[in-house]
């Protein structure tokens, strides 16, 4: 008996306090939904942001699994990360949480200030529950080192992908079926106010104040700008072109740039009756006769930048609710959100390359000028040529991946947008789901359904392509 209550006495001392649970990565994935909206975040840089704080949280948990195992050598670039020391004991959650940390400070960096005091106080609120958990401070040190050098590893790696290299020159093309800008000054500016700043210029788009005839002592004094070196949280101008090198940065998962081709578009033509015409004149009377149904539709996967977490955070959002709704432990939350937020990130390069590869008008532009002029849209039509669909494209590797994970004709709640004033949706599937992403777009007036069409294809590609590549299972 004495050998016994020494035994115990031992492992109360090792720290091996319960497991935390599965709201240990949802607070955090509700976080990150948060922090792109808060820092307005353009599609493609929220869908970056989340695929890395995603592999953070992932190898936190991963670290002494019997079932995950470490991403490294299965994403591109990531050859190694720090290992723990198999005699020694961690606590997962707070190797997660010092590694996500560590990712988010990185990345988010010169961003608002607001962020970083919502990332610290969120730390430091999830520490005090491991140390009431029972965590001892031995384990607690082992654990938060080892999650600082994972954080920094991977914070490394993503100054390796091409983000920072990734400004290219683009000039407006001449020609008929060339992109043009479609959004005004006036949308802009009332796109671009938030509680994080009061005033905002075109040549400024972070929100940084300037002395002169826009602002004044006031706006000034009650702003809170971004830095004027905000690299990693760059501000949006829906007047000029969005991210038009986005497509050379280095894929997570895709081998190569070429993996998931996308077809070409319909020929360009002005001539009524034409296969694009008809693409065009298909959307201009939808837009005439938008039922209320179909406006709804459009409104919640909308997913405005500044005002939401933006497409790629409206599945994370999904994620977080499934965690919930499907009471699944956080290994399965971290392999999903991991899985999912790689694949919605490879989807956007690939479609950012489609796009200003082909360079092609939008409905509003060719509707306007071939058919109506005075046609308007439901939604404001985002800065970037229109083949292919983002939504479309992203929502279906969304869609393939946890279709994979979790099976089809699975019915979940989206609950992503209650604070907009959307209820609750009953979904029947996650492909069920992405096929009504594509298509409100449409309804929109935002896309041609050769964009949905063709996003669709490339999207099930990259979600197909990650997972049969990275194996997240011992």
């Amino acid at each position: 008996m004495k050998k016994l209550a020494v035994v115990i006495a031992l492992a109360a001392g090792c720290g091996r306090a319960p497991e935390a649970d599965v709201g240990f990565v949802t607070k955090w994935t509700e976080t990150h939904y948060a922090l792109i909206r808060a820092e307005r975040l353009s599609p493609p840089v929220a869908a970056r942001l989340t695929a890395y704080a995603a592999v953070a949280l992932y190898e936190g948990w991963a670290v002494g699994s019997d079932s995950l195992r470490s991403l490294a050598g299965e994403l591109n670039g990531l050859d190694s990360l720090p290992k723990p020391d198999r005699r020694m004991h961690y606590d997962r959650a707070l190797v997660a949480l010092e590694a996500q940390t560590v990712v988010l400070r990185r990345l988010v960096q010169g961003g608002f200030a607001s962020t970083g005091v919502k990332i610290t106080a969120l730390r430091d609120s999830l520490l005090a529950i491991r140390r009431a958990a029972g965590i001892d401070a031995d384990t607690e040190r082992r654990s938060l080192d080892l999650g600082q050098a994972i954080g920094q590893s991977i914070a490394q790696w993503s100054e390796r992908d091409g983000f920072a290299e990734r400004a290219v020159t683009y000039a407006v093309g001449a020609k008929p079926e060339s992109w043009v800008p479609t959004a005004t000054e006036a949308q802009f500016r009332s796109q671009s106010l938030s509680a994080q700043s009061d005033v905002v210029v075109l040549d400024d788009p972070t929100g940084k104040g300037k002395s002169g005839a826009l602002t004044g002592e006031r706006s000034l004094t009650l702003n809170r700008p971004k830095t004027a070196q905000a690299v990693n949280t760059p501000g949006i101008n829906p007047t000029v072109a969005l991210e038009p090198g986005w497509g050379a940065l280095r894929h997570f998962a895709l081998a190569e740039a070429g993996q998931c081709p996308v077809a070409p578009p319909v020929p360009f033509s002005p001539r009524p009756g034409s296969p694009f015409y008809q693409q065009a004149h298909e959307i201009y009377e939808m837009g005439r006769n938008l039922t209320d149904g179909q406006k709804k539709i459009a409104y919640f996967w909308a997913d405005n930048s500044g005002e939401s977490g933006t497409p790629a955070g409206h599945w994370m959002s999904v994620i977080a609710g499934l965690a919930m709704q499907w009471t699944l432990s956080p290994e399965r939350a971290v392999e999903a959100y991991a899985l999912t937020s790689i694949a919605v990130a490879d989807a956007f390069i690939g479609c950012w390359r489609a796009k200003f590869a082909t360079d092609l008008l939008r409905p509003v532009t060719y509707i306007q000028r071939y058919i109506d002029p005075k046609w308007q849209t439901l939604l404001n039509t985002p800065p970037f040529p229109t083949y292919t669909s983002g939504h479309s494209t992203q929502s279906a590797a969304a869609a393939e991946v946890l279709t994979g994970l979790f099976g089809d004709n699975r019915p979940y709640d989206d609950a992503t947008h209650i604070t907009l004033g959307h209820p609750v949706k009953r979904l029947a599937s996650f492909r069920a789901a992405a096929e009504e992403a594509g298509h409100s777009r449409w309804y929109g007036g935002i896309h041609y359904r050769m964009d949905h069409d063709a996003g669709r294809v490339q999207g099930e590609c990259i979600g197909r392509a990650v997972l049969a590549r990275v194996k997240t299972r011992r």
